[in-house]
C-alpha cells in the first residue's frame, strides 16, 4: 500500500531514530512510504505566531505536493500534523499559497503515523508480524495535545481519549495501562523559553504515569518524547531521585516486536536509559 510521507524537520535531525524505525516498521507492514519531493518546513513553531499567510503557505505548499500524489498522507510529527491539518482547512475555505496558482483539491486523508498504521493496516496484520511479544512492558501511551486538539482542526473522534497507539501496543502484547493524561500538554517548545514551567508540566506526566502502574511511556511526537526523555535527571520524584522511566517511540517498540536489527542504534540516542528495562524483561 502506497502512502505519501511528510517527515518534517525533526525527523531529519533530532528525532532521526523515529524516522528510521518508522520507515523500517512500515516496510514490514507493506506500507510503501513515498516521501513528498522537495518538501519544506511546515512553519511550526514560529510562522503561525508571526504571519498568518506565511503559516498557511509553508504548510500549504507541502499539501499542494501531496495533492498531486493523491494518497493518504502520513505525518509523524504532531506539530507538523497540526499545521498541515490547519492549512488543509484554510485552503479548502479559499485561501491560497503565496506564489502559487495551483488549485487545491485535498481528496486525501492527513493522518498521524499511529492513526494511519492502525486504520490502514489493522490489528490482524499487526499481530501476524510479531516475532517477540512485548511481554512485561507496561506502558502508558502519550499522545500530547496537537494530534487531537482542537478537534475542529484535527478531526479527532475522541480528543480526550485517543486510542491508536494503545491498540497497536496491545496488538504487540504489551500490558497497556489506562491513564487520564494521554492528551495533556508536556509544555512543548516553552521548554526553551519558560523551562521551569515546562518541567512542572513534565513532572506531572511522569508522576501520573507511575501512579498508573507504568514502567515506560510510549510517544509518537518528537517534541513530547524529547521533553519527557531528556529532562528526567533535572526533575526528581518524591524520593528526590530521577524517574528513570524510559520514553519510547511507538515505532521503536514495533521494531522490537518485529525484529528490527537497528533497534539498539535507536535506543542509544535516548538520554534516559531505554535498554535496561528491555533487558530486564528478556526483550533485548
Amino acid at each position: 500500500m502506497k502512502v505519501s510521507y511528510f517527515p518534517g524537520c525533526s525527523l531529519d535531525g533530532t528525532a532521526i531514530e523515529y524516522n528510521e524505525s518508522l520507515r523500517w516498521t512500515s516496510e514490514q507492514l507493506g506500507l510503501d512510504l513515498q516521501e513528498l519531493p522537495d518538501w519544506n518546513c511546515c512553519g511550526s513553531s514560529s510562522a503561525h505566531v508571526t504571519n498568518d499567510k506565511l503559516a498557511v503557505s509553508l504548510a500549504g505548499r507541502n499539501l499542494l505536493i501531496a495533492d498531486k500524489m493523491d494518497m493518504d498522507l502520513m505525518v509523524p510529527c504532531a506539530a507538523c500534523f497540526h499545521r498541515l491539518k490547519f492549512a488543509d482547512k484554510a485552503l479548502k475555505s479559499g485561501q491560497s499559497v503565496l506564489g502559487s496558482n495551483q488549485s487545491y483539491q485535498g481528496n486525501f486523508k492527513i493522518k498521524s503515523s499511529a492513526d494511519l498504521i492502525w486504520e490502514n493496516v489493522g490489528e490482524k496484520a499487526l499481530t501476524a508480524k510479531v516475532r517477540k511479544p512485548l511481554t512485561g512492558l507496561q506502558p502508558v501511551c502519550y499522545y500530547g495535545c496537537l494530534t487531537v486538539r482542537p478537534p475542529r482542526i484535527t478531526d479527532a473522534p475522541d480528543p480526550e481519549n485517543p486510542m491508536a497507539m494503545d491498540e497497536i501496543m496491545k496488538a504487540l502484547g504489551a500490558d497497556v495501562k489506562n491513564w487520564s493524561f494521554k492528551a495533556d500538554c508536556c509544555g512543548g517548545n516553552i521548554m526553551l523559553t519558560h523551562p521551569e514551567l515546562a518541567k512542572k508540566m513534565v513532572k506531572k506526566l511522569l508522576d501520573m504515569a507511575l501512579e498508573a502502574g507504568a514502567n515506560c511511556i510510549v510517544a509518537g511526537c518528537p517534541l513530547c518524547q524529547s521533553n519527557l526523555d531528556t529532562r528526567q535527571n533535572e526533575i526528581l520524584n518524591q524520593n528526590s531521585q530521577p524517574y528513570n522511566l524510559p520514553v519510547y517511540y511507538f515505532s521503536e517498540l514495533m521494531g522490537l516486536a518485529y525484529g528490527d536489527p537497528h533497534l539498539e542504534n535507536y535506543l542509544n540516542k535516548h538520554l534516559t536509559d531505554a535498554k535496561s528495562l528491555l533487558a530486564q524483561k528478556g526483550l533485548l
